[in-house]
């Protein structure tokens, strides 16, 4: 049970936004310019791995199964994959561009000092952007406070992963601007417990 009634049985995020209305519109916003414009260089599914990692790194099991899940769509790989990714994204089997990126995310999630000259020369030295860096630290940042906000309130998460994998689909064709907050898979809620 979360810990402030939210007026719904939403998972995660979701019950929260549907509680706050106006802090919704500004946070999908946010998600949707981060996550799922094409107004980017890198994929969509390599913004979500960002996010992925930065919520598995916070032990954020809501955010990091909706953004694994939605990494392992675009991807088109498995969930172990992804579960790889987290585990140790230097040893997976990724660019070494998104490697470098993985490392500045994790080190933004520690705090934004952490960062260091060298994880910036290596990112550019396999690739990465000026944008690309920029857009990494804000995914990052921004999914360290999506995080707190979902687990600071104690929201509920569906234990079975199968069904992050099953909206990931949705998820991806309506973006974050577009979400139905009230629209449930099949076997979603009576997870909660």
């Amino acid at each position: 049970m979360a810990h402030i009634d939210l007026k719904n049985d939403l998972p995660g995020i979701r019950g929260l936004m549907a509680y706050s209305p106006d802090t919704e519109k500004p946070l999908n916003m946010l998600a949707e310019i981060l996550l799922h414009s094409d107004d980017n260089t890198l994929s969509r599914g390599d913004r979500e791995m960002i996010g992925a990692y930065v919520s598995s790194l916070n032990d954020c099991f809501f955010c990091q199964n909706v953004h694994g899940a939605l990494a392992q769509h675009y991807f088109q790989c498995d969930m172990p994959f992804i579960d790889n990714i987290k585990r140790d994204p230097i040893a997976a089997q990724i660019s070494d561009k998104l490697k470098a990126l993985l490392a500045i995310a994790g080190s933004v999630q520690k705090g934004g000092k952490y960062v260091t000259p060298e994880q910036i020369t290596q990112a550019k030295k396999v690739g990465a952007t000026d944008k690309e860096i920029h857009d990494t630290v804000l995914i990052a940042a921004a999914f360290c406070m999506f995080n707190r906000y979902v687990d600071g309130l104690g929201t509920w998460a569906p234990q079975d992963r199968q069904i992050y994998v099953e909206r990931a689909k949705i998820r991806a064709e309506e973006g974050y601007t577009n979400m139905n907050l009230q629209r449930v898979v099949p076997g979603e809620l009576p997870e909660k417990g």
